[in-house]
């Protein structure tokens, strides 16, 4: 017990960790009100039938699903380089690169996380379309407005869930956050991160502490969004 006190007040006063706490909550802010945003209109947006492109764009968000996380982030570092397609125009309207910095490591945590965000909202939308988007239509209502004051107030149990499992997804995301933020001690380095650093390096008793503060992390986030969606 004693040296598990040791290690923690070593591993808690170490400024590496200390900065990899602080960035792991900036970028799960930023993940929940992205995925919330995203996870609206993409949900929606995939709960209506046969439109030109759905198919497409159901099968981009599903890919972080069942793509390796390495992977998808090779190819996201190849599109988003600064000599990438996409990276290139960024670049130049821009003078911003998403590679090795915050803003990547927001974005892999963003992509990791999508689906099991909108999927659930997809799910439940689909289930209400038909019933309560009929009634509305008889009563005149315009397609806006069934979207955004009959549909959407009524999945917000399903929105809920997807926020928890995504931002569960996305704190524990390694593999795509490797490839587009490179993993930078003090600058790019998530608590997620810092585990693997110290599983690398062989420094068991850090990794522990550091998985506990990642689980506690977890562990509320899922409670405070329960209580926010009314769960018991």
């Amino acid at each position: 017990m004693q040296a598990f006190g040791l290690a923690l007040q070593q591993t808690l006063g170490d400024s590496t960790v200390q900065y990899a706490v602080w960035l792991t909550l900036e970028v799960a802010c930023w993940v929940l009100v992205l995925h919330a945003l995203a996870g609206l209109v993409l949900g929606y947006a995939l709960s209506l039938k046969s439109w030109p492109g759905r198919s497409v764009l159901d099968a981009l968000v599903t890919l972080p699903l069942v793509f390796p996380p390495m992977a998808l982030g090779f190819v996201l570092l190849l599109l988003l380089g600064r000599r990438g397609p996409l990276g290139a125009i960024l670049q130049s309207c821009c003078d911003m690169s998403l590679v090795f910095s915050v803003p990547g490591v927001v974005l892999a945590a963003f992509v990791a996380g999508l689906p099991l965000v909108v999927k659930p909202v997809q799910t439940a939308l689909e289930s209400l379309s038909a019933r309560l988007g009929e009634v509305a239509r008889t009563l005149g209502r315009r397609e806006w407005e069934i979207a955004l004051f009959v549909l959407l107030p009524n999945v917000r149990r399903a929105l809920v869930t997807g926020l928890v499992l995504g931002l569960g997804r996305s704190l524990g995301e390694v593999g795509i956050t490797l490839m587009l933020g490179g993993n930078i001690v003090g600058r790019t380095n998530t608590l997620s991160l810092e585990i693997y650093n110290a599983v690398f390096a062989a420094d068991y008793s850090r990794g522990i502490v550091l998985t506990g503060l990642l689980a506690a992390a977890s562990l509320l986030v899922f409670w405070s969004m329960r209580r926010l969606g009314g769960g018991r």
